[in-house]
């Protein structure tokens, strides 16, 4: 069976921590012996608008066509507009790399699978009619409940993309229930997951692993592991920083356009680290020496850093939006609000305080991840997906 991804996410070396939820599945579905072809089209803006800001000039390192643990990964470039998910939708552009490189490298698939409605699940749906292949669709999280409500056609083109998929799946149940909200549309829930087997305890004590990362020996290491941005409430994260006692530090893991606010804070490098990006296989070092993990991002879909810290059993605070909630089961009463500096520095000295059964709390959480967020598990049902989708066409190869 052939399987053609349209992401506008994937690892590679140069951004190892680009879409690793994605390179997780990917690596359990091709244990099932399905082939798993990446095409990732990478923006690229007018000359004019990379001239005059940075940010318009990222991409440009990243090779167009790579193997990344057994799997070809291409990343055609087309042409993007600053805001276009706002008002010019780029389907049709995605589209033409995406038809582009399935000529020039001669691919041909069974079944094309589409991550987020806008804009690759917009793309496939002009490649899967061209191409008359069946498509399927996963919903994770922004292209719910962020994207679409841009704008009127940002909305009319995530309701085209849901619509018109020949399956349609989502991470979580709360995003499954607000994508039926919109579109009148039921989906399939399936978690991508997490490879559990290896996230596992060191065999280095902690303070080993600490002094290996070059992280503080002698303070209460709070870690935050994703994207740098406002949204993900980082900053809040660091004012609460400033309401805790000096024992705690804090460890951001990660890159995005909040660093050189972050790097200014003035704890920086006493109590306030700022590790940078690193390999997905490195993060659980991390989780494993630190004491508290922290997600207080104003929107999640179902996060993947979250379940890898339920897997090993660290202790987490985190918001209560998105699929979280569905993670913390019947735990998500320790959920708090988010944009609020007080509220974390108010739970993170309530976790640190000893008064919470922390133990128990972690052992009902990881019992929770292990039934539900295997990635192997949730392959095999993905692969059943598949196949009923394709139903009896005749498979390539």
């Amino acid at each position: 069976m052939k399987v053609l991804w349209i992401t506008s996410v994937y690892p590679s070396t140069e951004q190892p921590g680009s879409g690793v939820f994605h390179e997780t599945q990917v690596q359990a579905l091709t244990q099932l012996g399905i082939d798993v072809t990446v095409i990732c089209p990478v923006p690229r803006n007018p000359s004019i608008f990379q001239y005059f800001r940075k940010q318009y000039r990222l991409n440009k390192e990243l090779p167009l066509v790579y193997e990344r643990k057994g799997v070809t990964v291409y990343r055609p470039p087309y042409l993007a507009l600053p805001g276009q998910l706002r008002w010019a939708q780029p389907d049709h552009r995605i589209a033409a790399s995406v038809l582009e490189t399935m000529s020039a490298y001669n691919l041909d698939f069974d079944l094309i699978h589409a991550h987020f409605a806008m804009p690759s699940g917009g793309a496939a749906k002009l490649v899967a009619a061209q191409k008359k292949l069946p498509w399927i669709l996963t919903l994770h999280g922004s292209d719910v409940n962020v994207y679409p409500h841009y704008s009127k056609g940002a909305m009319k083109a995530f309701l085209q993309s849901v619509k018109s998929a020949d399956g349609l799946l989502a991470v979580g149940s709360s995003l499954q229930k607000r994508a039926k909200e919109m579109t009148g549309r039921d989906s399939t829930v399936l978690p991508i997951g997490v490879d559990l087997s290896q996230f596992q305890p060191s065999k280095q004590s902690k303070l080993e692993v600490r002094n290996r990362l070059g992280l503080p020996l002698d303070k209460k290491m709070i870690l935050f592991v994703g994207r740098l941005t406002e949204a993900k409430g980082v900053f809040e994260l660091a004012q609460a920083l400033e309401k805790v006692p000096d024992e705690v530090a804090l460890v951001y893991v990660g890159d995005g356009p909040a660093k050189e606010k972050l790097h200014a804070h003035p704890e920086f490098n006493n109590r306030l680290f700022l590790s940078g990006q690193v390999e997905n296989a490195r993060v659980k070092d991390y989780l494993f020496t630190c004491d508290l993990f922290t997600l207080p991002s104003y929107t999640e879909g179902m996060p993947t850093v979250l379940i890898e810290a339920l897997a090993m059993k660290v202790p987490a605070i985190c918001t209560a939006v998105g699929g979280v909630p569905e993670l913390f089961g019947e735990h998500r009463n320790l959920l708090i609000e988010p944009k609020s500096a007080a509220g974390l520095a108010e739970r993170i000295q309530a976790y640190l305080s000893g008064n919470l059964d922390l133990q128990k709390i972690g052992q009902d959480l990881y019992s929770h991840i292990q039934k539900n967020y295997d990635a192997s598990e949730n392959a095999m049902l993905l692969k059943e997906k598949y196949i009923k989708t394709i139903g009896s066409k005749p498979l390539n190869g």
